[in-house]
């Protein structure tokens, strides 16, 4: 192992590096966080054997952490922290930007991407195959139909979007998109020269919705689907089948591993991009009960993150790990696993998390920024145990939504019926008493010519209060990690109107939010405050930029494809 993590190991010494990223999984919707209604042997067996990250945080939509993912630095410092890209939108991962693969290269690293990109294509320059990759099967956009790979950015702009390198394919019609990209996974293992290490970059469609427009945006073979007689609701059961088509195209990638005598010498990271779209959100069915909110939500269900890290490199396996990470961290992580020195990595907010996790080490990170969006003057942040969200970050999304099972729970419990537009004013004033001092996004962000920008992280270690507890250590597995929130208070959805003032949680003992702490600990809710300031004099602007008709696939022969010249 010592041969692997030194900066002078050769390229056939060095790991090989397969990152797997499931597009909208929801919390609960992998058994080894407890779920009974859809089993994922293959996942729970690399996650149980490795290394279950119960402490790890994602952006809460796709293009800020694919971003965050590929680069090592947050979205705020890239401009990709307003949403995501869409349609025949002219802007992409700004090529200033240096990407995993183009990290791992000069190591000796052959790097392919299999699956969806969601990085930038109106220049071919922000494509796959231009920023370190050497082969893409897969699509640009966002998502789009399993079957016939067609995306729909609206109603008039509709087109195939399936591609092996640069060339459009159109003949992928009616092959399942989460069995195509396993076996192309399958045969680059089989095919690579065991002599150099590899790093495959596999990010699933699976289990993102379809097109809105479809009939059935949720698609599985029914092969799968008939493996969940037991869950009658019809959306969550086909949604419960394209979580074990993923399943088991995990265990197809690991068995091709093993077979090659790879599998002893690999490191295995798996993750999602958000949280779950769940309950009809975004046409989905996903679930992330009993975290609160959903995908594109500051809750802790937008953003707490389902990962694992799994390999025989590491010293110690077999545990939860309760330290801090955020997927700004895997690409120094992976690059110190590679043989890499992180110290020579420039401009990162990501650090190295691979010794204190093959360790089960003291933890690297002590805060993270969930986001700060100026364009929807949301912000989130965690310094220590504490959370400190203000504006509308919900967007109305803020309740704690039961998974799907009987039929009609796609009515009874869809997430429109649980949107508020606004919270109980009356209980609002008791839990921010007149003298607690209000303070917004808005606030932040007039506050940034007059901030000097320099860190002070003295302010930390002057935090206290009185509900506070001890960090939760790491443990041994002993069966699913599940979420304990305790009892509800009848007062959950009501005592938090970050939109109006921020809200405080403490999150290891409150991991469901349910109890809204900032009147009672202004002082705390002042100093992260003033710490999202700091960050706020560090942001870029958003890259996010109008749509541009030109990119319209109606004008490219139905199809999606770089329509900008640099």
């Amino acid at each position: 192992m010592s041969s692997v993590v030194t900066g002078g190991s050769s390229a056939t010494q060095r790991p090989h590096i397969i990152v797997i990223v499931a597009d909208d999984l929801g919390y609960n919707d992998v058994s080894f966080h407890g779920s009974d209604q859809i089993p994922t042997p293959n996942i729970d067996s690399l996650a149980y054997s490795g290394i279950v990250l119960n402490n790890y945080y994602v952006s809460p939509i796709c293009t800020p952490t694919r971003s965050a993912l590929m680069t090592g630095r947050h979205p705020i410092h890239t401009g990709m922290q307003h949403g995501v890209i869409y349609g025949d939108q002219p802007y992409g991962l700004p090529l200033e930007e240096t990407l995993m693969p183009e990290y791992l290269n000069p190591l000796g690293y052959r790097s392919h991407i299999v699956g969806k990109w969601h990085l930038g294509m109106f220049a071919k320059q922000y494509t796959p195959l231009y920023r370190g990759f050497e082969s893409h099967l897969g699509y640009y956009q966002g998502c789009e139909d399993y079957y016939d790979h067609t995306y729909e950015a609206d109603m008039t702009q509709w087109g195939l979007d399936f591609r092996r390198d640069m060339t459009v394919l159109n003949n992928y019609t009616g092959n399942y998109s989460t069995t195509v990209f396993t076996e192309e996974a399958v045969s680059i293992i089989d095919n690579h020269d065991k002599s150099q290490p590899l790093f495959l970059y596999l990010p699933y469609q699976a289990v993102h919705s379809g097109n809105g427009n479809s009939p059935s945006p949720l698609q599985a073979p029914q092969s799968y689907i008939d493996r969940f007689p037991h869950i009658e609701n019809k959306q969550r059961r086909i949604y419960a089948a394209m979580v074990s088509a993923l399943d088991d195209g995990v265990g197809a990638v690991y068995a091709a591993l093993q077979k090659n005598n790879m599998a002893d010498n690999s490191v295995i990271v798996f993750t999602t991009d958000n949280g779950g779209p769940a309950n009809g959100f975004d046409f989905n069915a996903a679930n992330n009960f009993p975290l609160r909110g959903l995908k594109a939500t500051l809750w802790e269900g937008g953003v707490r993150g389902v990962g694992f890290l799994h390999s025989p490199l590491l010293q110690k396996a077999g545990y939860v790990s309760q330290q801090m990470l955020h997927v700004c961290d895997w690409l120094p992580t992976l690059y110190e696993a590679a043989g890499g020195n992180p110290k020579k990595l420039k401009n990162l907010d990501g650090v190295s998390a691979w010794q204190m996790l093959s360790t089960n080490g003291a933890a690297i990170r002590t805060e993270m920024l969930h986001n700060i969006d100026p364009l929807n003057e949301i912000a989130g942040l965690r310094v220590g145990d504490f959370k400190l969200v203000s504006g509308d970050i919900g967007n109305g999304y803020n309740d704690w939504y039961p998974r799907w099972q009987l039929s009609g729970d796609e009515d009874r419990l869809h997430v429109d019926n649980f949107h508020s537009d606004s919270f109980d004013h009356e209980d609002m004033l008791l839990s921010h008493p007149s003298q607690h001092k209000v303070r917004t996004v808005s606030d932040v962000l007039s506050s940034r010519s007059r901030f000097s920008g320099v860190k002070d992280d003295r302010f930390i270690n002057r935090m206290s209060v009185d509900e506070s507890v001890q960090p939760v250590s790491s443990r041994q597995r002993s069966g699913p990690v599940t979420i304990n929130c305790g009892p509800k208070p009848a007062n959950a959805s009501t005592n938090c109107q970050p939109e109006k003032s921020p809200c405080l949680f403490h999150i290891p003992s409150d991991p469901c939010e349910y109890n809204n702490i900032a009147a009672s600990n202004p002082a705390i809710v002042d100093q992260l405050f003033q710490r999202l300031l700091q960050y706020s004099y560090t942001m870029v602007t958003p890259g996010n930029k109008p749509n541009d008709d030109r990119g319209n696939p109606k004008y490219h022969n139905n199809t999606w494809v770089p329509w900008v010249v640099l």
